[in-house]
């Protein structure tokens, strides 16, 4: 006995019909008649639209099932199609190729754009308006490495790193750095008071209700006395 499984069979140009459509599809090619065709053809798009009836209203929803009919049979059936027949080169259309960037990131924990600000910083002809946007890219770098490493950094390492990715032409100095408040630390700070006042507002709630129950406790005692 000759089993029949479904990897012994051809593969399925459109799995989601299952296999009876394609049963369908192809005892097609089996009409002689080109206009029986047609309305055998119209037919089976009948019972696939069946399979979705949500999908009736939609829009292009009949174009597409005669584009799947077509797809089921290889693009060799050959009947009058209310809409213009698709070709293997229309539905089979290749993606574009991604290319994906190849440059290297030097230092990560800057992030990728901060050595191409300092590049152009180095071009830049005003020393003043550089002077200024240094600062801030080195307050940049400061909260940026503290997110990645989660340690406070240094701001000699700081002033080293912008020297070399501008090739020694921006040189600051470590010092000035120190005057640049990082806003990280604010918002800890922030945090870490807020949460030292709801902890003190807690155990003040604590307290207030201990003492209270320890008034209760004595003004029972005090009536039972009497």
């Amino acid at each position: 006995m000759r089993k029949n499984y479904n990897y012994t069979r051809r593969k399925l140009y459109l799995p989601e019909y299952g296999r009876h459509i394609q049963s369908m599809v192809d005892s097609l090619f089996e009409i002689e008649d080109r206009r029986e065709r047609t309305r055998q053809a119209k037919a089976v798009i009948a019972v696939m639209g069946n399979l979705n009836p949500l999908l009736r209203d939609t829009a292009d929803f009949a174009h597409k099932l005669w584009d799947h009919l077509f797809i089921m049979s290889d693009f060799r059936l050959d009947v009058d199609s209310p809409y213009p027949r698709p070709t293997r080169q229309d539905i089979m259309v290749q993606p574009r190729h991604l290319e994906y960037p190849q440059s290297r990131i030097e230092r990560k924990h800057y992030g990728k754009y901060v050595g191409q600000i300092i590049k152009r910083l180095a071009e830049e002809p005003d020393c003043a308006s550089r002077a200024a946007a240094v600062s801030d890219v080195a307050h940049y770098m400061r909260t940026k490495s503290f997110e990645y490493n989660q340690e406070h950094p240094s701001n000699d390492v700081v002033a080293k790193d912008i020297e070399v990715m501008s090739d020694s032409v921006i040189k600051i100095d470590s010092q000035a750095l120190n005057n640049i408040r990082p806003e990280y630390k604010t918002a800890h700070a922030a945090h870490q008071s807020r949460q030292q006042q709801q902890r003190r507002s807690q155990q003040k709630g604590k307290n207030n209700g201990r003492q209270q129950k320890n008034h209760s406790k004595n003004g029972q005692r005090h009536n039972s006395h009497k």
